[in-house]
């Protein structure tokens, strides 16, 4: 199944990154976070992927055209270093399309743009691209293949360390609690979208916006509750996080090691 990755903004949020390389190059150890999603995917099967660039697409580009095996996979080096034979590969199975989707295009603009890569497919994958989990994708799939709905995704709980607030109309705190402990949830992405979805779709419009609320009209948009591991990398703060988790050995979302 085809998966479109949005990787074309321009990340202002980890400016401390993004002002010398787009957001989905910056490192989780040894390998950036669109390399950890991509890895996911090809976990649960789905192998042929559709990146919309945008921001600094030409270093995605060299990335993957420059593409060293050898850094994340085990290989043996003989005659003097002339030969290295790898004992296990990462992406020999992948197709990459790589799509220029506009610098200053939305998310919904961006999927707009690769309607004619996904025009076969009833059902592909979509993603945002800064946010890694253990999500089931393909019990997703298989739930959302049973209805009629057009858009599924995983509503997850914040895990920003916010807190909520209700207020009456005099300005009085009526109520304030953690946003994690609350019934707040939100779009975590992880889509898997019908085909149909860009009937839904008018030009410049943004994905989750117009378009979503035309779904929600028909009651054709669904979102799957998941209480697992889910978290993006919107900030320096959670750069940090997912290093820190990285050195301590827990990664989550490499479902591939388990």
């Amino acid at each position: 199944m085809k998966v479109v990755l949005f990787c074309g903004g321009l990340g202002t949020r980890l400016r401390e990154y993004s002002q010398t390389v787009p957001k989905p190059l910056v490192n989780i150890g040894s390998r950036p976070i669109i390399w950890q999603l991509m890895k996911y995917y090809a976990h649960h099967g789905h192998t042929d992927f559709i990146l919309c660039l945008g921001y600094r697409g030409d270093l995605i580009k060299e990335y993957f055209l420059n593409y060293d095996e050898c850094m994340s996979n085990d290989f043996t080096l003989s005659k003097g270093g002339h030969e290295i034979k790898l004992n296990n590969s990462d992406i020999d199975d992948w197709t990459i399309s790589f799509v220029d989707t506009g610098l200053n295009s939305n998310i919904g603009e961006r999927l707009k743009a690769i309607e004619p890569y996904v025009k076969d497919e009833e059902v592909f994958l979509a993603n945002y691209s800064d946010g890694l989990s253990d999500y089931p994708i393909n019990q997703s799939i298989d739930d959302f293949r049973e209805t009629d709905a057009v858009v599924s995704f995983a509503s997850v709980r914040p895990p920003q360390s916010f807190h909520g607030v209700n207020i009456n109309d005099e300005g009085f705190v009526t109520h304030i609690e953690h946003v994690a402990d609350s019934e707040t949830w939100i779009n975590g992405g992880f889509f898997v979208l019908n085909n149909k979805i860009f009937n839904y779709m008018k030009e410049g419009e943004e994905l989750v916006e117009e378009p979503f609320t035309r779904l929600i009209q028909e009651k054709k948009l669904m979102a799957k509750k998941y209480k697992g591991f889910w978290s993006s990398m919107d900030t320096f703060k959670d750069k940090t996080n997912f290093d820190n988790m990285y050195a301590s050995g827990d990664t989550p979302w490499q479902v591939w090691k388990k």
